[in-house]
């Protein structure tokens, strides 16, 4: 059995290559306007994303221990950034589930899809960025 502490380091990885690969996904779309496949396809790797980050988002909340000192600040700014990174991906998902469901697909919700996908994008390498300082410089023994 693994121990509930464990999920958050299992799920975190999800979002980063969803995210990230659904993004590249989105800017060749762009590229190579007459192949529909990128298109769906950064659509669904957004949804699933962010339902990664739904999940490694709750699973930090719930399952990992508080820090103190320095290790706590890095902590702090990692949570903010990780509900940043939500924040943005759930609003960039549903923007991007409205524009499939109703067939509604203006110049103008296309632009301000891709663009919450390419903050959601960076804010995601940041959050990851700042868990893998927690990890690798408080947590792992040298």
């Amino acid at each position: 059995m693994i121990p509930l502490s464990h999920l958050h380091p299992l799920l975190v990885h999800f979002p980063v290559a969803l995210v990230t690969i659904g993004f590249l996904a989105q800017i060749a779309s762009l590229i190579f306007k007459k192949e529909v496949c990128l298109s769906n396809t950064a659509f669904y790797l957004l949804v699933c994303g962010t339902l990664g980050a739904l999940a490694a988002w709750l699973t930090g909340a719930l399952f990992t221990g508080e820090m103190a000192g320095s290790a706590g600040e890095i902590r702090e700014y990692h949570e903010h950034a990780a509900t940043v990174t939500l924040l943005v991906l759930l609003i960039a998902s549903a923007l991007s589930i409205s524009m499939k469901v109703k067939g509604n697909s203006s110049i103008n919700m296309q632009r301000m899809v891709i663009v919450l996908y390419g903050l959601a994008t960076i804010a995601v390498g940041i959050t990851g960025f700042l868990g893998g300082t927690l990890v690798f410089n408080y947590m792992m023994p040298l």
